[in-house]
């Protein structure tokens, strides 16, 4: 990898490297992290950021898709920051690590319902 940077200074970031990325809420308090996003395959804009959240040790969690809007990178704490306090979780569509519900224009809905966003699709 001779004369590529290790870190990225631009607008631009390749996908493995938010995989993994921490989420924050506005308190501060770590959420999470991303697991996956969802992009859609015409556009190529990215819908979801799918937070990995809850368990121990990494047993027990549940993945959580969020409206990739709702999300703002914080360079100060190398990480995402989502508006949304730990307890909103406890209602939110979400599914276990080794499904993946149908990302259809339903389901859609039902996310961005949630969180209070009008569904752009």
């Amino acid at each position: 990898m001779t004369g590529m940077a290790m870190e990225n200074h631009g607008d631009l970031i390749a996908s493995d490297r938010v995989e993994g990325t921490a989420v924050y809420n506005r308190a501060g308090e770590r959420l999470g992290h991303i697991s996956n996003f969802m992009v859609d395959k015409r556009s190529g804009q990215v819908r979801y950021a799918v937070l990995s959240f809850g368990g121990f040790l990494g047993m027990g969690h549940d993945h959580y898709p969020l409206p990739w809007s709702m999300l703002s990178y914080d360079i100060d704490q190398g990480g995402y920051v989502v508006d949304l306090a730990k307890e909103v979780l406890d209602d939110a569509p979400r599914h276990e690590p080794d499904e993946r519900p149908d990302y259809d224009e339903t389901y859609g809905r039902s996310v961005f319902q949630y969180y209070g966003l009008v569904y752009p699709w």
